[in-house]
């Protein structure tokens, strides 16, 4: 515990992923005041057109901490 996930578009290379991952989890543990050991955290690629999902399903139900500035479900672009 914690355990974090990130779902974003495909394209981004190994080496960026690993940066936003360690960039991430120094982060937590600075804020947090939690030891490395207990972090773990994924990367989910999801393709472009099947993103309205992860919206409807995870980010319109969720309490978010921070919104995004798009919404799909009204034509705007992602």
């Amino acid at each position: 515990m914690p355990h974090i996930v990130i779902k974003m578009y495909p394209g981004r290379t190994e080496e960026k992923k690993r940066e936003l991952a360690e960039k991430i989890i120094n982060t937590a543990i600075e804020v947090l005041n939690v030891d490395r050991s207990a972090f773990s955290l994924s990367i989910e690629e999801i393709p472009q057109e099947k993103w309205i999902e992860v919206f409807k399903n995870e980010i319109i139900n969720s309490k978010l901490y921070i919104k995004p500035g798009y919404n799909p479900l009204e034509n705007n672009p992602c």
